[in-house]
Formats: structure tokens, sequence, C-alpha cells
């Protein structure tokens, strides 16, 4: 096999990046991988399927020119530093016209900085956000790529063959411009941090209601099958059920409630600032994962503050629709400002990002693939420019029926104490953006009036400033 030459190349063959060339190599490509460990390479060999065409290597010069022209590699290696010290350690090897590829979780501002640097050298670099876990890059995850469409051209049947399919179609479409590819994949984490703060406030109200951890599995298990049909509340299903191997408990039981986060959810929150965009029900799911981690002092104001004496008492059927429909509520408010903070990026910083593509993207092999996404894709379909996919009579039919329920329900958690910040922020980002007419008139006055910042009117053009009379 050595004579002849590899379609495509991996640095670093954790787990993500053997999956992934394991998945190309199953669609008929070549592939060579790349790590230092010697272990990784020939874990990444005797996994190979029989008769598909699969090599590891632990130079990096060797799988360089084994490489077809143009050559194609992706990096799977941790983002920050790493990924420069790979371009770098490139370089010398390389030919122009060259294909590199960050398959990393990087910031989008370092993509950007590295699709120039590398264009002056006359490499194409990539940015592409890939989810779907061990799992996915195996079978099919979903891929969000970015940068140069020239480059694009010369991956899209590897990236085409190793996507998740839905309805025929892969899940991995040209993106953007620049640093897109990660950007998309940032406020695809971001959406997910949302969904996973809601589903477990769910998780908190049900438990409430006296529910165990059977009948939870078999609650979650029933809204995968309607609307809330979606690959979390499907594994949330899952995750009832697992016994522990230490003790006779449910595993679920005995996880400790710090959680943990690898920062891109943060990102979200801060380049929505930045922007700006509202995204609020993220930005409550970034501060409730650092809340989580004040444990001690938690656990001393649990002592110092009595719990409030209502309890929830309604009829569990009852209870389970109403949170049923919070928790739905919730989920299409955090794609919401996920999509409408896309929608903002991609005119800021002239990505160019095709909103009705990136929700065909996510309906399958990533995270937060929901049945949700058939309906955005038919909203952006019918108005490819739409702010805001609550602008959508089809979304609209589809908030209306829940918003009753939804109120009563955080009415009902707000009674009895039980944190729900999540559907709260959902529910008051809903009433903002429905109020024709917000209070904030008050705070520019109050701007205003202490630092003279101006303000406009309702019934004449200009900007106005007023010294204010103290009375």
């Amino acid at each position: 096999m050595s004579n002849s030459l590899y379609d495509f190349g991996m640095i670093g063959l954790g787990v993500m990046g053997r999956n992934l060339l394991l998945n190309m190599a199953d669609h008929g490509f070549s592939v060579i991988g790349f790590d230092k460990d010697a272990t990784k390479n020939a874990a990444l060999e005797s996994a190979a399927t029989a008769g598909t065409t699969v090599k590891g290597v632990a130079e990096l010069a060797t799988m360089i020119q084994l490489l077809q022209r143009p050559r194609r590699v992706m990096m799977l290696v941790p983002a920050g530093q790493p990924v420069d010290d790979v371009i770098a350690s490139l370089l010398p090897l390389l030919e122009p016209g060259d294909v590199i590829i960050d398959g990393g979780n990087s910031h989008y501002t370092d993509t950007l900085r590295r699709v120039k640097y590398l264009r002056e050298k006359q490499l194409h670099f990539m940015g592409i956000g890939v989810s779907g876990g061990e799992m996915g890059a195996r079978t099919g995850p979903a891929i969000m790529p970015g940068g140069d469409k020239e480059a694009y051209e010369k991956v899209r049947p590897m990236l085409e063959a190793v996507a998740a399919k839905v309805k025929g179609e892969p899940c991995v479409a040209y993106l953007g411009k620049e640093g897109a590819g990660h950007y998309v994949k940032m406020v695809h984490n971001g959406i997910e941090y949302g969904i996973m703060q809601l589903i477990s406030e769910a998780y908190a109200l049900l438990q409430q209601a006296g529910l165990d951890n059977d009948q939870l599995h078999k609650i979650f298990d029933s809204w995968n099958k309607g609307p809330l049909q979606s690959f979390l509340v499907e594994i949330t299903a899952d995750i009832f059920l697992q016994k522990d191997d230490k003790t006779d408990k449910r595993l679920v039981d005995v996880i400790s409630d710090k959680a943990g986060s690898k920062g891109t959810g943060k990102w979200t929150s801060q380049d929505a600032m930045d922007l700006p965009v509202a995204i609020p029900v993220i930005d409550t799911a970034v501060a409730l994962r650092t809340l989580s981690g004040y444990k001690e002092e938690r656990v001393q104001a649990a002592a110092l503050y009595e719990a409030p004496a209502a309890r929830i008492n309604t009829p569990a059927d009852t209870w389970i629709q109403q949170v049923h429909d919070a928790l739905y509520f919730g989920t299409i408010m955090s794609y919401a400002q996920g999509l409408a903070m896309l929608r903002k990026a991609s005119d800021e910083l002239k990505m160019e990002i095709p909103l009705p593509q990136v929700v065909k993207v996510w309906r399958g092999g990533c995270i937060i693939r929901s049945v949700l996404l058939e309906t955005f894709a038919n909203a952006y379909v019918q108005s490819p420019d739409l702010p805001n996919i609550l602008l959508n009579k089809e979304v609209a039919a589809m908030v209306q029926p829940i918003e009753t329920n939804t109120r009563t329900a955080i009415a009902q958690a707000a009674q009895a104490g039980v944190p729900v910040a999540g559907i709260m922020a959902a529910l008051s980002y809903f009433d903002a953006y429905r109020t024709e007419r917000m209070p904030t008139n008050l705070v520019q006055a109050q701007r205003d009036y202490f630092g003279a910042h101006t303000y406009q009117r309702i019934d004449m053009p200009g900007t106005f400033h007023t010294v204010w009379e103290q009375h």
C-alpha cells in the first residue's frame, strides 16, 4: 500500500480523530493519520473495517509525503496554542493550494486570524465545527464548515460521505466565509447549554411532584415521541434507567450537582454582548452552571433560608403537561435566540451565513438535533431574511397554545421556591419581544438626567438633551 497516495490525512488520533477517519475509510476513501503516540496509530489500524485503506504513522513528514495533491489535512487537537503549533510544523511540509482544516472547538477569532495568515502563504484554511460526539464521528456527525469556498469544494466529497443523513440529504453545507464554521458551532453549543438547562429544570419540577426515576423515564420517553422529539430528550429518558455499578441506586442520583463546562457557552454569551444581541436563555444557562459550582455556599444558604411553605399540588397528569409545555416553550426560545444571533453576526462580521442551510445541517448528527428544526427550515425557506423565527406564523402557532401552561408552571415554581431561571428567562424574553412599548423610555430619561446621554422622542425626529429640574 505504501506506494499509492492517500486521499485524506488526520493530525491527532484521539477518539474523534480516529472515528472520523474510520468513517471516511468505510465510504471508500484511503486515509492516513498521524499521532506521536504509537499506541493510537495501532488502535486506528486495528479498528479499521476489513478491506478499507487505513494507515497510522508517527512522523508528520511521512504522512504529508503520502498524501495526494492538493493535500487535505485535518487537525483534531485542543483549541488555542496547540492549533498554532501544528500549523507551524505543517508550513515547511506543504505546498501552495494545499488545504488545512481545524476540526476542533476553536474560537472563531482565532480562525479568522489563521485564514488570513495562511492565505498569504497560498494555503487554504478552513474552520469546521463537528457535532455528535464519538458515536457521531464514527457513524455520521453534523458538520459545519466555513472559510474558503474553493477549499470546501476540495473536501466536499469526503464531508458529504461521512456526515449524518436526513431524508437522504447530508448534514453538511458550506456555511459562510472566514470564521463562519466555528461561529455556527459556537452558537450551536450555546443553544445546547440553553436546552440542557431547561431540561434540568423540567426534571426538578417533575421531582417536586414526587415522581420517581421509572416514571421520569416514561415521561421523557413519551415526550420524545411528540413535538419535543430530540436527541437531548431521548438521552435524558435513557439516563433515568442507568443503574449505578457501585451502589444499588440509579446513577443519576449519585452524580454531584456541580456542573462542568468547556467554555464554549461562555463564548456565545460574550460574543452576543459584543454584537449586541439578546440571548437571555443561553446567558442564564451559563450563569447557572457557574452557580452550581458554589456548592459549599449553597449548603450554608440552604440552612440559613427556609424554603417556602407552598408545595406543587397540581394533579400529576395536569402538572406533567404544564411542565412539558414550559420545556417546549423554552426550547423554542433558546433556538430563536441562537438563530437571531447567527443572523446578526452574519451581517456584522460579513460571513454570509445561510440560515436555511444551518438549520438543515442541525437536523441530524448533532447534539441539538430536533424535530423543531424542520419547522425552522420551512420558515427560512419562506423568508430567508427573517430576523427572528418568532416572526414566522407557523412558529407563532406552536408558541401560542403552550403559553398559558408555561406561565402556570413558572408561577407554581416561584411559589414553591424551585429555581427555574432558564424557563423564566425564556418567558421574559418572549414578553419583552412581543411588547410594542417597553418601559425603557424611563431608562433613557435616567441616562440623560445623570449623564447627559441624550434621548430620542416619539413625536419628532432628532436627538435631545434636557437640563433636568431637581424637585
